[in-house]
């Protein structure tokens, strides 16, 4: 799976958007700074995954997403290819005997095809949309993965051929027993 966190949250994001010819569009904006962090891992293998709605990114949040996502797949062996962040590598940080974590090389953002799956998350849900509190940016937010982020669309963003090619080469499939 892999693994990413994503803030979402009252400050609009005005994007393209089509107007009839000769007149200019009017997208609402507000500038409220309030937000929650989304912790998220996906299966590019079987279009599985697990979203979590926490405070902020540390630590403390990171154990208590591998917790639920630990309990969520009790029966099978994870490999959870996250970023460098701090709380990812943290001496605190509750480690789960059926989650092997694996760090993506620093700086290098595109190699997580989770980002793919928050862009379309973005497109969904927010694009030029404003929100009256944090709960309805929440309630959007699992509107969206309930209804347009099915497995099949999770398969088609975030199973590259790089991703497809390292299983097939290099995982040990009678060690991994795919969440159905």
């Amino acid at each position: 799976m892999f693994q990413d966190e994503a803030g979402f949250g009252r400050i609009s994001d005005p994007s393209n958007c089509w107007a009839p010819p000769k007149m200019r569009p009017i997208v609402p904006n507000q500038r409220v700074r309030e937000y929650k962090t989304v912790y998220g891992a996906v299966s590019p293998l079987d279009g599985d995954s697990f979203f979590m709605v926490l405070e902020k990114s540390n630590t403390e949040n990171m154990s208590l997403f591998m917790a639920e996502l630990s309990n969520r797949y009790p029966n099978t062996l994870i490999l959870l290819c996250m970023d460098n962040a701090s709380w990812h590598k943290s001496n605190d940080l509750k480690i789960y005997k059926n989650i092997e974590r694996f760090f993506i090389p620093p700086r290098t953002p595109e190699m997580n095809p989770i980002e793919i799956v928050w862009r379309e998350i973005r497109k969904y849900g927010f694009k030029n949309q404003i929100f009256d509190s944090i709960d309805a940016v929440i309630q959007r937010f699992n509107d969206v993965i309930s209804h347009h982020i099915t497995n099949d669309k999770i398969i088609s963003l975030t199973l590259w051929p790089w991703v497809e090619k390292a299983y097939d080469s290099n995982v040990d499939k009678s060690r991994i027993l795919m969440a159905a």
